[in-house]
């Protein structure tokens, strides 16, 4: 490995640091809530970080890279779960967090940098009237080409679907990392070689969006005493046509008093469900509401509850966070409930893990059709205890996602074939982008752990 500090007089006019301190902080994200990856990722650093905010410098940094044969490991805000952007081979790091700024804007559609916070993002399309269709639980930290390149989905795909379904990216711009670097514009189904791809085979610089009209945001938490009182509430609301909606997640007890920031708005011994639903429709959300026996216990503007943070910070990934603050040995696995008879199947699980630990689990679209993607909370003892509890859910008919490990097809969110490793030659001849997070390689990585998951990946539609 070439002597790197020794070689950033090259692109000095890209700015760059070699401080111990700052690659520390860049070489993470947020792996440490699985106690596995805590383990696995323990000591992984880059050597330097390098931030192009142009084209040019981009250029510069790629042909650079390519020259020497440093790895590069592309990093937007550091809030991947999977260590997507922990560099497991060295190198430098490639902080796109200054790429920014929001290129263009239709009524349809979106142009953004890659580097563009998501919150910044909304911010300027509230002026037009306008906003992303999906985002993140980590919304105020991620950068939109970070959310492509290592999410699946969030606050509206309950409406939308997940990032892989069509029409919920346009197109994507990627850089090739060669000596001479290209540009190349993917659209349509062609944008999932690069979506959750971790950024191992193209550099991202530009993304095209679709939008949705803006929408008054409100949350809600509604109780039930009853869990799956709860569930059948939320798998009503998740599928209801005539309300617009952005999230559903059901929290069985006692997670309302594990989420201390929650206090106490739910009643003792209730389950709650969290939904953000469009003002305009808060007249057939409290009917629905009551036909299902629910209270109301909170409902307020997006980002005014009392709890201190947007209520979608308290669901999806950001869910176990909020936990972890005061309990910090539990953890969850990623499970997928099937469409085919959803509510009997969270039932199932529901009565086979009594004892075990409260359920939890979100509701959303997924290719056209309504599924529950959670597990129970447990409070970790072993890689041991994760398997078997991964043998029960696959055993009551569920799939699994491996959310312990950090590569791209251990993980089993991305559906991976031979276009994707033609992709990979082409725009990264060198294997030089993140080098052993796409699972092509001979050699898987150490720090893929081995719980024996199915995967929720689905076949890839023809481009």
């Amino acid at each position: 490995m070439p002597d790197i500090a020794a070689l950033l007089q090259e692109i000095a006019d890209v700015p760059h640091s070699a401080d111990p301190a700052v690659v520390r902080a860049k070489s993470r994200d947020m792996y440490a809530i699985s106690p596995l990856l805590r383990k696995a990722l323990r000591g992984r650093e880059a050597e330097a970080v390098v931030s192009p905010r142009d084209n040019h410098e981009l250029r510069a940094v790629l042909r650079w890279a390519v020259r020497h044969r440093i790895p590069l490991t592309p990093r937007g805000g550091g809030t991947a779960n999977y260590g997507q952007s922990v560099p497991l081979a060295g190198g430098a790091m490639l902080d796109m967090t200054g790429y920014t700024g929001v290129v263009a804007v239709s009524d349809t559609n979106v142009r953004v940098r890659s580097g563009t916070l998501m919150g910044e993002i909304d911010e300027v399309l509230r002026a037009h009237g306008k906003e992303l269709r999906i985002h993140p639980s980590t919304r105020s930290d991620s950068t939109i080409g970070g959310f492509i390149g290592g999410g699946s989905g969030g606050m509206g795909s309950c409406r939308w679907g997940m990032l892989r379904d069509s029409g919920n990216i346009t197109a994507i711009q990627v850089m090739s990392v060669e000596a001479e670097p290209r540009l190349e514009e993917l659209r349509g189904a062609d944008t999932l070689l690069v979506q959750h791809a971790y950024g191992t085979n193209g550099v991202m610089t530009e993304l095209e969006l679709p939008l949705a009209p803006a929408e008054a945001w409100k949350e809600a938490v509604v109780a039930f005493p009853d869990f799956m009182e709860a569930a059948r509430f939320g798998i009503a609301f998740a599928s209801h046509p005539g309300i617009a909606r952005k999230l559903a997640s059901v929290q069985e007890w006692p997670v309302p008093r594990l989420m201390k920031n929650l206090g106490d708005i739910v009643p003792e011994g209730h389950s709650m469900a969290m939904v953000m639903v469009a003002g305009r429709h808060l007249a057939e959300f409290r009917a629905l509401v009551a036909m299902h026996g629910g209270q109301i216990v909170t409902c307020v503007a997006e980002g005014r509850g009392r709890y201190g943070a947007p209520l979608y910070e308290f669901a999806f990934g950001h869910a176990l966070r909020q936990i972890q603050k005061h309990q910090p040995r539990y953890t969850v696995l990623q499970g997928m409930f099937p469409p085919q008879g959803l509510e009997a199947s969270v039932a199932r699980l529901h009565d086979a893990m009594r004892g075990v630990g409260p359920l939890r689990f979100e509701i959303f679209y997924s290719q056209g059709q309504l599924v529950g993607m959670g597990s129970p909370y447990v409070v970790f003892e072993s890689e041991a205890q994760l398997a078997g509890l991964v043998d029960q859910m696959q055993a009551l008919g569920m799939n699994v996602a491996n959310s312990h490990t950090t590569g791209v097809r251990a993980v089993g969110i991305k559906a991976i074939d031979e276009r994707d490793a033609a992709f990979k030659r082409a725009m990264d001849p060198h294997g030089l982008l993140n080098p052993g997070k796409l699972g092509l390689e001979e050699k898987e990585s150490a720090a893929v752990t081995t719980l024996a998951t199915k995967g929720w990946a689905t076949k890839r539609p023809a481009a």
